[in-house]
């Protein structure tokens, strides 16, 4: 996947004038770390695990935290899907959390009107939403199962097919239709090489976070490890 190179510059230009950035992943962060003196900004997480943060330079950026209220049970994709299929850009969405049962995502709150009049359905599974206090997670940790393994290459491809155990061919199938999400983007080929802290989700399988190559072996292969989200 490209990195969205008008962002990173927009995400700059911001910070020098003084003002904030959208949410921004792992891949986007350490670029734009990268090109600016520490001084130039500050980093915002909403929470201890926070995989999507922003950066801002004066004032901390006004970010609002919804629970999704629902008699079904929902999943992690389906909700992302829902929210994106408002037609939001997914630089304004955050984080979603699971904690206590319960669904919870961060979102930029110029869009609090907008996504309160307009988010009433996860799929077709009627929900009720609930602002909170930005600070109700706050001191949330992550939980995750952790593995190691070995694989041929670092395509997302090839790593998919270990992790879910099947041949190449059904992963692009999967790809295909659109059931794997990278960085929080639709995937589109799977010749994509993963690097240290992508995140990536393939429907009904869970959602994974690449962490990085162990040892290579004997053999040329990789032994890699990566943990799955609880």
């Amino acid at each position: 996947m490209k990195t969205d190179l008008y962002k990173i510059d927009n995400s700059i230009d911001k910070l020098l004038s003084g003002k904030n950035t959208l949410f921004l992943d792992n891949k986007e962060l350490n670029i734009i770390k990268s090109k600016l003196k520490k001084t130039d900004y500050k980093i915002y997480y909403p929470n201890k695990s926070s995989e999507r943060v922003i950066l801002y330079k004066n004032e901390i950026p006004k970010i609002s935290l919804f629970k999704i209220n629902s008699l079904f049970e929902l999943k992690h994709n389906e909700i992302m899907g829902s929210i994106l299929g408002l037609n939001i850009n997914s630089s304004y969405l955050g984080d979603i959390v699971l904690y206590n049962n319960n669904y919870y995502f961060y979102i930029l709150s110029e869009l609090n009107n907008f996504i309160k009049d307009n988010l009433n359905y996860i799929g077709n599974k009627k929900i009720n939403l609930e602002e909170i206090d930005i600070n109700y997670l706050s001191n949330y940790e992550r939980e995750f199962e952790e593995f190691n393994i070995i694989v041929s290459s670092l395509r997302i491809d090839n790593i998919i097919s270990k992790i879910i155990k099947t041949n190449r061919e059904k992963v692009i199938e999967i790809i295909k239709d659109k059931k794997v999400i990278l960085n929080y983007e639709v995937l589109s080929k799977g010749t994509y090489i993963l690097k240290e802290n992508d995140i990536f989700s393939i429907k009904r399988f869970g959602k994974y976070k690449f962490i990085g190559i162990i040892k290579e072996t004997k053999k040329n292969n990789y032994m890699i490890k990566y943990l799955k989200y609880k």
